[in-house]
């Protein structure tokens, strides 16, 4: 599927100008999956002709790389998997022209130009009808404090977008009332998983009832099995639990190789592999114009769903990872 998705891109007129000098080369730190996005890298080479060598990490893991190497990084590109990375990391961004993103809402791009979104993804909780029918989940995703939801919850603490959402609360709510709903969660035995989908797994086999996730990663496991026993919701209107986030790409200011960098990011923007996006990873396209995937909630029903939190708002990544090791999760 994915490749006969990709394969439509093969007509894009995404070639430099006739005389344009190259290197022919681009690296890329990933913070996506390997599976997920090797098409589309190898198709970029493709239709190009530049070399693309990918380091492929966490993104937490490849932000700190990136401040510890500083000016002797040798990536000229970093693919996060959520914008709080890209806003920890985007004092080392060069200023990407506003041509490339201006096909985008303001919400999916730094304010400042340092970065773009390529897709969009909402935070959703997961649920099992049986346990947890509809008409009992919380209204807010702080609810999940309450003594009823006592060792029924499951998270997982060391995702970058799980930490992305943690810093959207101390900037949405304050610092205090974001240790408070971590302390809280973690005094009503919230249990803990290595990723997002061990946590819509972990639904399913009956070891949890709710969790903390992004909307895709359902829709990987209906694909396979369309009775697959989980639900997903948004909490009420504008609650922090319905955070809007974004994976996206910045290029690096020390990069040697900028003309090549700009032209990947107007290639992750462009119709064929925003379609891509959407319907091979359940994700949101960030341009207009892409078919929709019926499994999803539609656009606008997320964007009212979530709270105004201005990505760029969303830096002080290691401020939230004190927050979560001074609570034991990491």
């Amino acid at each position: 599927m994915k490749r006969a998705l990709l394969s439509g891109l093969a007509g894009l007129a995404i070639l430099a100008p006739t005389g344009a000098a190259f290197s022919q080369e681009l690296t890329v730190y990933s913070g996506r999956g390997e599976s997920f996005v090797a098409p589309v890298i190898e198709m970029f080479e493709n239709e190009t002709g530049i070399d693309v060598e990918v380091r492929y990490g966490g993104t937490a893991e490849l932000a700190a790389l990136l401040q510890e190497e500083g000016a002797n990084s040798p990536a000229d590109v970093f693919w996060a998997q959520d914008g709080g990375a890209l806003g920890a990391t985007q004092d080392l961004f060069a200023e990407i022209p506003a041509s490339v993103s201006e096909d985008q809402p303001d919400r999916y791009k730094s304010a400042e130009g340092r970065w773009i979104g390529t897709s969009a993804r909402a935070r959703v909780l997961a649920y099992s009808p049986e346990r947890a029918p509809e008409d009992t989940l919380p209204e807010s995703v702080k609810d999940l404090t309450a003594e009823e939801w006592s060792d029924r919850v499951g998270w997982a603490p060391t995702n970058g977008s799980f930490q992305a959402f943690v810093t959207a609360m101390r900037v949405h709510e304050g610092e205090e009332a974001a240790k408070e709903w971590v302390d809280g969660m973690v005094a009503n035995n919230a249990k803990t998983y290595r990723n997002n989908v061990a946590l819509v797994q972990a639904i399913a086999d009956g070891e949890i009832d709710v969790a903390l996730t992004n909307n895709y990663y359902l829709g990987r496991f209906k694909g396979r099995d369309s009775s697959f026993p989980v639900e997903q919701t948004f909490f009420a209107e504008g609650d922090i639990g319905n955070l809007i986030n974004v994976a996206g790409v910045g290029i690096l200011e020390t990069s040697d190789s900028k003309e090549e960098a700009q032209r990947f990011a107007e290639f992750l923007l462009t119709p064929a592999v925003q379609q891509y996006f959407t319907s091979a990873g359940n994700e949101y396209p960030v341009i207009a114009g892409v078919i929709p995937n019926a499994t999803l909630a539609s656009v606008s029903t997320v964007e009212t769903a979530s709270p105004e939190v201005p990505l760029d708002e969303l830096s002080d990544l290691e401020g939230t990872l004190e927050l979560l090791r001074s609570a034991n999760l990491l």
